[in-house]
């Protein structure tokens, strides 16, 4: 049985772009936790057999045009897409949630960090929803302490985006102290659905005493259970999912 009290390991597809590289953090964190992680090319066609997917920090394709530009062409994404709309638990860290925004899964943009400096550092962040896959097993108002380490991670949409997702409960986190200037102090945010997930901190460095902080556990065992209910739903309809314009 896993740590979290699961019969069966949950299965996560970690997504591997050229420019990748914190496909291993994410792997050892999530296995530390009782899933099976398996590392998957950006070539993959399909993800079916994976309850959940993963889209690690890094830069991917180099950043080149702007971050996530390129790899939201990537033959994996359609497979991304496709987990997506059968309700799998999607989450990008970082790079991966640049990558959401691009391939129009998630709403809005990140900009580069107000200021012009790149940011790597411990920060704050506080729960505002906890209707999400990454933030069900947390508390509203709980404050974790997780690190970031971004050029462009500053976020931003349409003010009408913005309305909705705070009206329905789908901005995640906040900075307490706003390090990169990100509209309205947003660190996460979710699909209309809760189950796609764009998350600029990385929780998998915040995962063991060693890394300073364990705050990150909360996220990635509540994105595990997530996938884990959802596998075991008898007769449960597919979750259908709406493309950002």
């Amino acid at each position: 049985m896993s740590p979290l009290g699961w019969t069966q390991a949950v299965r996560v597809a970690v997504v591997v772009f050229p420019g990748t590289n914190c496909e291993h953090d994410t792997v050892l964190a999530l296995t530390e936790l009782g899933a099976d992680a398996d590392l998957v090319r950006h070539t993959e066609g399909s993800l079916d057999g994976y309850d959940a997917v993963v889209l690690p920090g890094g830069f991917a394709h180099g950043d080149y045009l702007r971050p996530g530009a390129i790899a939201r062409f990537s033959p994996v994404m359609e497979s991304v897409r496709r987990a997506a709309t059968q309700g799998k638990p999607v989450l990008g860290i970082c790079n991966g949630f640049q990558i959401l925004t691009e391939a129009r899964l998630l709403p809005g943009a990140l900009m580069a960090n107000g200021g012009g400096r790149f940011l790597c550092e411990m920060v704050e962040c506080e729960i505002t929803s906890t209707s999400s896959s990454i933030t069900s097993g947390a508390s509203l108002g709980q404050v974790l302490r997780l690190p970031i380490n971004h050029f462009e991670g500053r976020f931003t949409c349409a003010p009408t985006a913005l309305k909705d997702m705070e009206a329905s409960g789908r901005v995640l986190l906040r900075y307490r102290s706003n390090p990169n200037g990100s509209l309205s102090s947003i660190a996460a945010v979710a699909n209309e659905t809760g189950t796609v997930i764009g998350l600029m901190p990385h929780p998998e460095r915040a995962s063991t005493a060693l890394m300073d902080s364990t705050d990150g556990r909360v996220l990635l065992s509540s994105f595990l259970d997530s996938a884990e209910r959802r596998r075991d739903m008898k007769g449960a309809s597919a979750t259908g999912i709406t493309a950002w314009p």
